[in-house]
């Protein structure tokens, strides 16, 4: 049913706002949404770790320098004709470099840098499907709210027809005044039922303009009619075996355990000896107080051996944190798996029960349609009253609702068993989007 809302009621529905698809709303989101933003940014700090452990392995350059004033006495003891008194300025500069030649601990945080940046892509990808899921489940609830006001409007235009009826019957004698009552009642409760569903929609819209940043038009709904296909493959025990792998989740915690693995090995290490490449250049300049100017200069280059003995226990500490943090970290990835194979169960049996539903739901509205107009025959020629008219109206409308609730409901199953994988992203957001129909939209 096509319906245009009034711009006081639902400010971004109106006739000037170009209908919007699944696919457009997506896209939109992605550019605005401040969620997105944030994991976008959060993405770029994170592939910043790939350097930073780099460098550990690379040279490092500083340059020092300083000047200052010295004043020296001196006075040897029972000789005080021997005193001196000196002043004279100093300035003095160095640059140093050292490179890193044998450090252990730093090749094994390069390791899990590389790891980090990893995770940081995983996360990236887990924020990116749960912005389709958000815009998925905004976009159809804002639907199904549309659909539930139609539907409501529609049983009351159908209720107040049967009210009008209902009187002139009365007015003529061939009904009671208990088929008016009944009618009113009934058109008092749809009223209600209508304020109720306008509110309901404005809330709907409102949140997914929230994830859209601005104004979206009317919202393109399922093609009459449209044929789902059941889950490829169609085997649980499949999805299952995919979602304990590659689940985004998964994924992460997977990486997670492997950084606390490299963790416990770099704790290890911390008595390791350290080799350092050192060499030294610099310059220095004293002024006397009799004028006289004394230039030094420093070139040296060497290697440095560090060997730690002991840190008050510090080294031994860290390597039972590391792998206290190693076992956590294990676990997590465990209960990260049954997590995704539950979650893939889930939207799994949805979809499954989805289908069936939508199958089931179209027979009952075919079913309640025949009943309808065989209850309003049946009032014609008095073998029907109006309440069981009233009641076939209702459960026409109640049926196409749920319908839509079961059609919008099995999209979103699908989506979801898509993400509970780690395989859900804009190709999916098409194969739903081909479904809908903007010359429907509403």
């Amino acid at each position: 049913m096509k319906r245009v809302l009034c711009s006081f009621l639902v400010p971004f529905f109106c006739t000037c706002v170009q209908a919007a698809d699944l696919l457009e709303v997506y896209r939109a989101a992605a550019e605005n949404d401040p969620v997105y933003a944030a994991a976008r940014a959060t993405l770029a700090a994170g592939q910043e770790k790939a350097p930073q452990g780099l460098a550990g392995l690379l040279p490092s350059l500083s340059v020092s320098g300083n000047t200052q004033w010295n004043d020296n006495q001196t006075e040897p003891r029972n000789q005080p004709a021997l005193k001196t008194d000196r002043q004279y300025n100093t300035h003095a500069y160095q640059l140093s470099l050292t490179q890193p030649l044998f450090r252990w601990q730093n090749w094994i945080a390069y390791d899990q840098a590389k790891l980090l940046v990893g995770q940081a892509e995983a996360n990236f990808a887990l924020a990116r499907q749960d912005l389709i899921l958000r815009v998925a489940q905004a976009y159809f609830d804002a639907l199904y709210a549309s659909e539930n006001l139609a539907a409501v409007r529609a049983n009351k235009d159908a209720i107040s027809q049967q009210l009008e009826l209902a009187k002139k019957s009365f007015e003529v004698g061939t009904s009671t005044i208990t088929d008016t009552h009944e009618a009113q009642a009934r058109y008092d409760l749809v009223l209600a039922q209508e304020i109720a569903a306008e509110s309901e929609l404005e809330v709907r819209q409102a949140s997914l303009q929230a994830l859209v940043g601005k104004a979206v038009g009317p919202l393109a709904p399922p093609r009459s009619e449209l044929v789902l296909d059941a889950p490829q493959p169609n085997r649980l025990q499949d999805w299952l075996s995919a979602a304990e792998q590659d689940a985004l989740t998964v994924q992460v915690q997977r990486l997670q355990a492997e950084i606390a693995s490299r963790e416990v090995d770099k704790q290890r290490v911390g008595h390791y000896p350290t080799l350092d490449l050192v060499a030294n250049r610099g310059k220095s300049k004293s002024f006397a107080a009799s004028g006289s100017i004394v230039d030094s200069d420093i070139a040296n280059v060497g290697v440095q051996v560090n060997i730690p003995l002991y840190q008050g226990g510090l080294v031994v500490s860290r390597q039972r944190e590391a792998v206290a943090n190693r076992l956590a970290a294990q676990s997590s990835l465990e209960a990260a798996r049954r997590n995704a194979a539950l979650a893939t169960r889930q939207h799994y049996l949805g979809v499954t029960s989805g289908l069936a539903q939508i199958n089931a739901l179209r027979a009952a509205l075919r079913s309640s349609q025949s009943a309808l107009e065989s209850n309003k025959l049946g009032y014609e020629v008095g073998v029907r009253i109006n309440i069981d008219v009233l009641n076939a109206e209702n459960q026409v409308y109640v049926t196409r609702r749920d319908l839509a609730k079961a059609t919008f409901d099995t999209f979103l199953a699908q989506l979801r068993l898509r993400a509970a994988v780690g395989g859900l992203g804009e190709e999916d957001v098409l194969r739903i989007n081909a479904l809908l129909d903007p010359a429907q939209a509403r």
